[in-house]
């Protein structure tokens, strides 16, 4: 009878210490901040090189949509601004023949400028007759004349270059916009991962026909993972945020595996318990969440149950 009493003592000492030991601050489960890359425009995938479970890097390009269309209607919007802009007019080498028939009419000028300076000395030797010099201030008279009309003629043609000039460029430039619209959604055919982390879902295939907003992959960071713990009123004043805790999760065996981890959020307000936590009977008591942060170190899963120990 005693060596049947012996045994059954043992246990029973081991299993309250146990429970008293498995006895958790906190529970909760995992979870990571997913995000979901959708297509950002529409045609056939042509390359689609995500799996799950992959690890990818920050702007690593993982995928490419078909561009054919993209690329033709850019084609068709350069030719188009190229026929516009054959139409401007060279305002420079049109405005030049005028420049150039002021500048012979004003060397002509200067010319009788130095024919009237010796007529007017021969006048005055008594070499000369007046008639001369009043001929060479009349000629005088008319090149001025001459180059006045053809410097207005010159404004009136630059005037009318410029106002043509203008017209041509406001045809060019909403072309030129959509030029660029088009290479702006060219480069967003290019399916480019946007954060470090690892594939956990896969949404479509290479081949596929997409659409914009189309979800393609699914990816989180999962070198640091969250666990969402829920903890009651009466607990709070053991912790606080920035606070190292202990987190354990179900191992082999029946062992626990443990895991540092920091308290990064406490909840504000309280609410009821969630149904993944406790027992029909206590999930009406009030608990405030908390967010801890774990250093993982691939075994640690989204959705994994874990438990809380500060103590």
């Amino acid at each position: 009878m005693k060596r049947l009493l012996i045994p059954l003592l043992c246990s029973l000492v081991q299993m309250a210490c146990q429970s008293d030991d498995d006895k958790a601050d906190a529970y909760g489960n995992f979870e990571a901040v997913e995000t979901i890359v959708s297509a950002e425009a529409t045609g056939a995938l042509q390359q689609f090189a995500v799996e799950e479970g992959q690890p990818l890097k920050a702007g690593q390009t993982v995928g490419q949509i078909e561009t054919t269309q993209l690329q033709l209607r850019k084609a068709q919007l350069v030719a188009s601004e190229q026929a516009v802009r054959s139409r401007t007019p060279d305002v420079a080498a049109q405005l030049a023949a005028y420049e150039q028939q002021i500048a012979v009419q004003q060397q002509q000028l200067r010319t009788l400028e130095r024919e009237k300076e010796r007529s007017q000395n021969l006048i005055a030797a008594g070499a000369a007759p007046t008639k001369q010099l009043d001929d060479i201030v009349a000629q005088m008279a008319v090149i001025e004349r001459q180059i006045a009309l053809i410097q207005k003629q010159r404004a009136a043609q630059a005037s009318a270059l410029g106002t043509q000039r203008s017209g041509t460029v406001a045809e060019t430039a909403p072309l030129v916009q959509q030029v660029k619209q088009i290479d702006d959604q060219i480069q967003k055919s290019s399916v480019v991962n946007p954060i470090g982390g690892t594939v956990t879902v896969k949404y479509a295939e290479p081949g596929e026909v997409v659409s914009y907003g189309k979800p393609l992959y699914k990816v989180a960071a999962l070198d640091n993972i969250t666990l969402r713990a829920y903890v009651g009123g009466d607990q709070l004043v053991n912790v606080k945020t920035g606070q190292k805790v202990k987190v354990y999760v179900d191992a082999p065996n029946g062992q626990l595996k443990p895991y540092e981890g920091t308290v990064t959020w406490i909840s504000s307000k309280a609410e009821f318990t969630p149904k993944v936590i406790q027992t029909k009977d206590e999930r009406v008591n009030l608990v405030y969440a908390m967010k801890i942060r774990v250093r993982n170190d691939g075994a640690l899963k989204i959705g994994m149950p874990g438990e809380v120990r500060w103590k």
